[in-house]
């Protein structure tokens, strides 16, 4: 039997971590709601969830920049994220133990794409431009696999048993973690590590960002409330399983041709579009909650609204950090993404029952056009791959 390639041992981290966010990501909060939780208590653990984001990232960023043990890291955040799984059998499912449970899964869950993204850039090296998609689809797919699976099987099992499923994805994924060494081209340990503040400087780095804030604070009541939007529409969580799938097959599809995209048009015009086509999508999914094909329609555009956005994002951030910086580089990107939907989850859950969840996903889209206001201070020309 032939040994995997790195590539193959990437692309499996990844399936194993994108099918715990495809099992946890649309419908954690339906258990939530199972356990006797309103949707202001669950857009706050929601926020919870998503809050760490905001510190831990960079916390962990520093930890990898300053030790270069990228992977002992995230396998740490793997078994820590199984073993969060396990007490949630153990604890009682009040607002105090799950907040804190989710205090703490979210901070180690947050170690872990970060950090692996520099791991799988350091691997590919001057690979990375053909590569990168086709190794980071298998996480699409996992996460398809994943929401797909198990939103078929809680047709048939009560939503209790949730977490188990979790918990054995998690392991699995700790496990795989084992099958990947720590890239000979990443940086070691570094006593003083090179300062960011010039880098956030750039007027690109600190545009992008901005950006970044503003498309995840449009997005946060996709992520934390779609599920129960389309329970209250309806639909069967097959029916809601498959529309998460549809855009994540978008996604795996914008992975493998977002070249097409990036060597004829600019980070400029590309960002405005993936803005757009977010606004765009929020509105069909508000205005018709109770069509399927609409909200089919309305998911395929998750190929701009994260598929090609983060394919730029990787780009930006391996052009304008150096070696030393990866870690950190990628870890406020995570945080931005943690700021973005953590503000904008606490802001649905308050409004949701006032406004009507078909109001909020009409407000999050138009939210989306505020970053067009910040896209000139990106590139207007067509950006070359960092070598």
């Amino acid at each position: 039997m032939r040994p995997l390639t790195i590539q193959t041992k990437l692309g499996g981290f990844y399936f194993w971590y994108y099918s715990i966010v495809g099992t946890f990501l649309p419908y954690w909060s339906l258990y939530l709601q199972d356990q006797g939780f309103n949707y202001k208590e669950i857009g706050l653990l929601s926020s919870i969830a998503i809050l760490t984001r905001i510190f831990a990232p960079f916390i962990w960023g520093f930890i990898a920049d300053k030790t270069g043990k990228r992977m002992l890291l995230v396998r740490i955040a793997t078994w820590m994220e199984a073993t969060i799984w396990f007490l949630i059998f153990i604890i009682p499912n009040n607002m105090q133990s799950i907040a804190l449970l989710m205090l703490i899964f979210s901070f180690f869950q947050n170690a872990i794409l970060a950090q692996f993204e520099g791991v799988t850039l350091f691997w590919l090296g001057d690979k990375h431009t053909e590569s990168y998609g086709k190794i980071r689809k298998w996480g699409s797919i996992g996460f398809i696999v994943g929401v797909f699976s198990i939103g078929a099987l809680l047709d048939v099992v009560d939503i209790h048993y949730l977490p188990i499923m979790l918990l054995c994805i998690a392991f699995t994924a700790f496990i795989w973690s084992f099958t990947i060494k720590e890239p000979s081209t990443a940086p070691s340990s570094q006593k003083i590590l090179e300062p960011l503040l010039p880098i956030l400087k750039k007027p690109v780095v600190a545009a992008f960002f901005a950006i970044e804030f503003i498309m995840l604070f449009a997005q946060a009541p996709f992520y934390s409330f779609y599920s129960n939007y389309l329970k209250l529409g309806g639909f069967s969580t097959t029916e809601i399983g498959f529309l998460w799938s549809v855009g994540v097959i978008a996604e795996i599809i914008m992975f493998n041709y977002a070249n097409f995209f990036l060597s004829r048009f600019s980070w400029r015009n590309l960002v405005a579009l993936c803005l757009v086509m977010t606004c765009i999508r929020f509105l069909l999914a508000g205005y018709f909650h109770e069509s399927f094909a609409i909200q089919f329609i309305s998911q395929t555009f998750h190929a701009f609204s994260f598929g090609l956005f983060h394919i730029i994002a990787m780009r930006i951030i391996l052009q304008n950090f150096n070696a030393k910086q990866q870690g950190r580089g990628q870890a406020l990107y995570s945080t931005m993404w943690g700021l973005g939907v953590a503000s904008g989850s606490i802001l649905a859950g308050q409004y949701w029952e006032q406004l009507t969840g078909q109001s909020i996903f009409i407000i999050a889209g138009l939210s989306a056009l505020i970053g067009l206001l910040l896209v000139n201070f990106l590139p207007k020309t067509i950006q070359t791959p960092a070598r």
